[in-house]
């Protein structure tokens, strides 16, 4: 229960007055209090029977680590091989046994083969590895211990403790018998000598409990107290006096027996007296039965009974009474007659000692009257401590318990305090739907606090589990009625509130919430009022649910319909088919091309990485952008090749079937016709055309195969499927589609072969007329049948034998795929053998025959190109002509089937005209194919061009630690050559390709005329004017963090410099703008009309208490904001440790800074209230040890804190001027004053 604190005014009033009336004074030690001395030290081994002091009270402290050690006999050792001591097993397990226990071990061997171990830690570290060592390196005996079977339970002690502590103490592990086990022997194991030590220490326990005895005495349960007496003093000292235990059941348990147990003497010892007492009482007593009210019960017994000891005590009457759980008033009283009625007074007496009160008090009025942290209720507990009171949830009552006068007094208190709280407060209850509960408290509660703090009142709004509807406002009458108020209207207001859902598929809600919630976040910034719900992604929900004012959710749902319109356009994907060689081109150096398609169409363009085989390249985005996207791909593509694009028309419905499974049909079409692509309209449009796109040549092919493959699907349909090795399809197929193409022309049929993706890599489709594809059938079984492996062999000279092994096997592996797997096998190296083996199919074999005599022929022609000589004699340039990582070398000997050889690098004259070796680079192959190569290599060789670029601009084209040539030099592959500085020359040198070196020195020119450009608009922005305006003007200038001069720059585009505040020798009242000329001009006109406004302004001093700055200024300023923007005036508060921190200075306006002084000194006035509060509260919560003087004086009087200060201190300087301290002889002649250092010498 919540609870608010309440100070009365009278309750402060008496404090204070008993503060003035009280001198309070703190209490100073002595040196002997504050220091107590050590006490003496006594002789040895003498002890001491009082306390020597404050120190006896401390206990010694023990050491915490401990030493033991202990021998092994060599008879007892476990490993007794002497010859490795300290490295054996010996070693392993003491390390082990020091890393469980955490105890250090230390092993030596004595003259006669023994072990002596020392053991040092905590103690029990110590006595666990005292075990461990005793079970693991001394051999192990056991022996048996036979004790009564009722002895077993005291060896083992409560919770094993006691066995636990017997196995540590003798280092032997012992093993007592289950209770349920008759077996009455106790086994032993371990060293001889803890054995022992074990059995003696079992014996003593046994022994012990032999002379103990254990005795059960039933005696009436009403004669149980005379036997414990008052306080148990009774049965107390007859155990003391006998040495017998005697337990004796408690009230509350209805049992009679009464249990003693100890040694045997004193056991009958102690029954011979408790029997006597039961005699006696049971003879002199008789009782007496009194009726008193159950409810008074509790005060007769006494807290834990003490009120019955009592009785028991003064008169020797036991009082017996009913359980509580019983509905009986009656109480018997048993004792001697003449004792009963001294009894029977005091119990009437204790059941009226207590009344219960109870005072009527509304139940949402409680915590109020208990007040912030109880203080309420506990200043009436402190003052009446024997009151009980006791508050009833939802009931309108509170329970006061306690002595008569006391109650009334604590009644009397509590009707004050409510008739005040009655007085001055008020509640009201109102009813809203559940549903707008959270919506009142707010986020993080800022509504609900923000009306507790606006009009002083406590808001309960119940808990959702409770399903209740109904809010509580408590607090001042007007504050309830005005908080009241505002609920009502918010609950109104969000009843009128209306929830759409708005259907967005899920896709694109992270699109509509963007990074980090930062567009989601402008729509809400733009519709305030309403709530925007997503569904949880793991729902895979499309309803999006606003809430909120009617016109508002209607203009969010609009705004949100129309992102979602806009996103959906910009979802609109198209796939562009593109030549894959050309994908390097689409893309550009560096990726400039497709960078610069992506920002002048937005659109996404996604192309297949390097290793796919897939051309098609995704354009995502609005359907316009992605069509011009298209497009410029297209015509990239068309400027690299001679391409062109038609369309055929061909019915809509033939379209799949012209496709064909998975796209095998079409997919045919396209790679018989060098690689054409064929793009059929999307399904369900209902158009006609299809778009062929291509070489000139294979597009007229690919159009004439559709436009009959169409006629067939329209005549007739049939297909058959063949099932053939994958690696006989490239036979099928023949060298460049010959014998397929053969079969066609022959049959009309059309035969499919499988993709490389498909999972059918056997099947062959025949597609066409039944009898067409009857008769491709035939012919295809028969080549298939024909294609068995055969093993043949031929004839070559062994000097070619390396060019087919070499590089791996390179030549082989290519043989082997071109010609259906065919195997080639060459002879050993040493068997001089010129025959060749080769195995696989028959038409495989024949062909792959013939390509390794075309080999061999390449290979001695190419060997007759070598004695012709052919050079060239620029090894200069060999870099620039082998490319980035020799990729145009590459490409000239892959297409001119060629090898190149560079010669190697040696150093050679800049100028010599004979060509040298170095110089010589060796084309060999083929005749014609040389003359070729030589033709690409010489179109390789670089050439240099002089750009005349001013000096003073090749900075700028060098940019920032060479970024700009390097650029340059990167995106159009040549080397750009710049002066050095020293030569201050305008030629720039460009090396490189020759169309590269053209479109580089193009670039360098236009680079020139934007850098010209450039300076033109630098000389027309250097335009500067200065302005003088007093350094007061300065700050209001420059505004709050530069908030005001830096809008002047936006708006004019001009640079505003400030004179600096710490150079002296800078003019400090000048401004200097510059920029353009007609930008500078209105900037200075801008800051003219500022100054104007400014000097007109004033500036008054206030006088504020320095204790309410911090309340107008507000938390980090806002308050004090607020205030200047609504005076328009600017208010300066001192700096900390001012001469006068009083001083506020008000600048703005005449009229503006009279109004906010005004408004100032209202301020001033209101808050000195609390400040007032405040200050007399803490001086009330002032611990009472800190006023010095009587009646609280402030703390001017106080002077400066002494410290800690002890009385009869040793460094305490006596008084010079106390006769008590230095007392004189007589009225003698005062003695000559001397110096310190003896009489002087003159």
């Amino acid at each position: 229960m919540s609870s608010v604190a309440v100070l009365t005014q009278e309750s402060f009033a008496e404090h204070r007055s008993g503060l003035k009336d009280t001198e309070i004074t703190a209490y100073i030690p002595t040196y002997l209090e504050a220091f107590p001395p050590l006490p003496d030290k006594g002789a040895p081994g003498e002890r001491s029977g009082e306390p020597a002091g404050a120190w006896s009270k401390i206990r010694p402290i023990k050491a915490s680590v401990i030493t033991q050690v202990f021998h092994v006999p060599l008879e007892e050792r476990r490993y007794k091989d002497n010859s490795q001591f300290g490295e054996g097993e010996e070693a392993k397990v003491c390390l082990d046994i020091m890393q469980k226990t955490g105890a250090h071990i230390e092993l030596s061997l004595a003259k006669d083969q023994g072990l002596s171990i020392m053991v040092t830690g905590k103690l029990d570290s110590v006595m666990k590895a005292r075990k461990e060592i005793v079970a693991r390196l001394q051999t192990q005996a056991s022996a048996t211990v036979v004790i009564p079977k009722e002895h077993h339970r005291f060896v083992i002690g409560k919770n094993g403790e006691k066995l636990q502590e017997l196995e540590l103490k003798t280092a032997t592990k012992i093993a007592i018998p289950r209770p349920d086990d008759p077996n009455t022997n106790i086994r032993i194991t371990g060293t001889k000598e803890g054995i022992e030590k074990a059995r003696h220490e079992i014996l003593l326990i046994s022994a012990e409990q032999d002379k103990r005895a254990v005795e059960r005495l039933s005696l009436e349960k009403a004669f149980h107290p005379f036997i414990a007496g008052a306080y148990n003093r009774l049965v107390q000292e007859l155990s003391q006096e006998t040495g017998a235990r005697i337990s004796i059941p408690p009230p509350s348990l209805l049992k009679e027996e009464i249990v003693i147990t100890g040694e045997k003497e004193a056991v009958a010892m102690a029954i011979a007296r408790i029997r006597a007492i039961y005699e006696e009482k049971k003879r002199k007593t008789t009782t007496i039965s009194v009726e008193v009210k159950k409810s008074q019960h509790k005060y007769i017994v006494g807290p834990k009974g003490n009120t019955l000891h009592e009785i028991m005590e003064s008169t020797g009457v036991s009082v017996e009474m009913p359980p509580l759980d019983s509905g009986s008033e009656t109480i018997i009283l048993r004792g001697e007659p003449d004792k009963l009625g001294p009894a029977l007074t005091q119990v009437y007496a204790k059941a009226k000692s207590v009344m219960v009160v109870e005072v009527t008090a509304p139940a949402w009025l409680h915590r109020f009257i208990i007040g912030k942290k109880g203080q309420n209720i506990s200043r009436i507990t402190q003052q009446l401590p024997k009151v009980h009171i006791e508050f009833t949830d939802g009931e309108e009552r509170i329970s006061l318990e306690g002595p008569t006068e006391e109650v009334e007094q604590a009644q009397a208190q509590i009707q004050e305090i409510i008739k005040d709280l009655m007085a001055r407060m008020d509640y009201t209850e109102i009813n809203i739907d559940q549903r707008f509960h959270r919506h009142l408290i707010g986020k993080n509660g800022a509504n609900i606090n923000r009306i507790k703090e606006q009009y002083k009142v406590s808001v309960r709004i119940p808990q959702d589990s409770d399903r209740c509807g109904l809010v509580r406002i408590e607090g001042d009458p007007q504050g309830v009625q005005l908080a009241r108020r505002e609920l009502v209207d918010m609950a109104q207001r969000m009843e009128n509130e209306r929830t759409k859902d708005l259907i967005i598929e899920q896709k694109f809600h992270r699109t509509i919430i963007g990074q980090k919630g930062e567009k989601i976040k402008e729509v809400r910034d733009k519709f305030p009022e309403v709530i925007i719900n997503f569904p949880d992604q793991s729902q895979k929900s499309d309803i999006v649910q606003l809430r909120g004012p009617k016109n508002e959710v209607e203009k969010c749902a609009k705004f949100l319909q129309k992102l979602l319109v806009e996103l959906i356009e910009s979802s609109y994907s198209i796939s562009v088919p593109i030549f894959k060689q050309f994908h390097k081109n689409i893309i550009g150096k560096g990726g400039a091309n497709i960078k610069k398609i992506r920002e002048e169409t937005n659109t996404k363009i996604d192309l297949p990485t390097e290793n796919s085989d897939s051309e098609m390249i995704v354009i995502t985005g609005k359907k316009s952008n992605c069509e011009a996207a298209r497009d410029r791909i297209l015509a990239i593509q068309r400027d690299l090749a001679n391409l062109k694009e038609t369309e055929v028309t061909i019915p809509a419905k033939l379209h799949n079937s012209l496709i064909g499974s998975k796209g095998c049909l079409v997919r045919s079409v396209m790679e018989e016709c060098g690689g054409v692509h064929i793009h059929f309209p999307a399904e369900g449009s209902g158009v006609d055309k299809v778009t062929i796109r291509g070489p000139a040549g294979e597009v007229e092919r690919a159009r004439r195969q559709l436009l009959q493959l169409a006629e067939e699907k329209q005549v007739n349909n049939f297909s058959v499927e063949l099932q053939a090795k994958p690696e006989y399809h490239k036979f099928l197929i023949g060298r460049g589609g010959a014998n397929i193409r053969r079969v066609r022309d022959r049959t009309g049929a059309r035969i499919i072969f499988p993709s490389p993706d498909e999972p059918e890599q056997e099947r062959i489709t025949i597609v066409g007329r039944e009898e067409a594809v009857r008769l491709a059938q035939k012919e295809l079984e028969t080549l298939i049948k024909n294609l068995d492996v055969i093993e043949d062999s031929m004839v070559v000279d062994p000097r070619h034998h390396r060019h087919f092994v070499c590089r791996r096997g390179q030549v082989l592996r290519e043989l082997a795929e071109e010609y259906g797997g065919v195997a080639v096998s060459f002879p050993r190296t040493g068997t001089h053998s010129d025959c060749i083996t080769l195995k696989g199919a028959r038409e495989c074999v024949d062909a792959a025959k013939r390509r390794i005599q075309e080999i061999i022929q390449d290979l001695v022609s190419s060997r007759k190109a070598i004695c012709h000589g052919i050079i060239l004699c620029f090894a200069q340039e060999s870099q620039v002509i082998m490319g980035p990582k020799g990729c145009r070398i590459q490409q000239i000997t892959r297409e001119h089937e060629v090898q190149i050889k560079f010669p190697e690098r040696e150093d050679f004259p800049e100028a010599d005209s004979v060509p040298r070796k170095c110089d010589i680079i060796t084309v060999t192959g083929r005749v014609e194919k040389c003359e070729q190569a030589r033709a690409a290599l010489l179109a390789l060789v670089p050439v240099t061009v002089d750009v005349e670029v001013p000096y003073d601009l090749h900075r700028y084209i060098i940019g920032q630690k060479g970024s700009g040539i390097r650029k340059m030099m990167e995106d159009y592959e040549v080397n750009i050559w710049v002066p050095q500085p020293e030569q201050q020359s305008d030629v720039i040198k460009v090396t490189g390709q020759e169309a590269s070196v053209e479109r580089a020195r193009q670039a360098l020119l236009d680079r020139v005329r934007e850098l010209q450009a450039e300076q033109e608009d630098r000389a027309l922005r250097s335009y500067k004017v200065t302005l003088s305006v007093d350094p007061k003007y300065h700050p209001k200038i420059i505004g709050r963090k530069g908030a005001v001069i830096s809008q002047i720059r936006k708006d004019h585009d001009v640079n505003v410099q400030f004179p600096d505040k710490g150079d002296e020798q800078q003019v400090c009242d000048v401004i200097v703008i510059w920029g353009y000329e007609r930008n500078v001009e209105e900037a200075k006109a801008a800051i003219e009309q500022m100054v104007a406004a400014l000097q007109e302004m004033v500036s008054e001093d206030v006088r504020l208490d320095h204790r309410v700055h911090a309340r107008v200024i507000g938390a980090r300023g806002k308050a004090i904001r607020k205030l200047m923007e609504e005076f328009k005036v600017d208010i300066r508060f001192p700096q900390p440790g001012s001469e006068d921190p009083d001083k506020v200075t008000v600048t703005g306006l005449p009229e503006n800074v009279d109004k906010a002084i005004d408004h100032l000194l209202n301020l001033e006035e209101e808050y000195m209230l609390t400040v007032t509060e405040t200050e007399t509260l803490a001086a009330y919560m002032k611990p009472p040890s800190r006023v010095v003087g009587v009646g609280g004086g402030d703390e001017e009087s106080r002077g400066p804190a002494k410290g800690f200060v002890v009385r009869d201190a040793p460094w305490n300087a006596p008084d010079m001027s106390s006769a008590e301290d230095f007392p004189t002889f007589g009225s003698g002649v005062a003695p000559k004053q001397t110096s310190a250092w003896g009489p002087k010498k003159f």
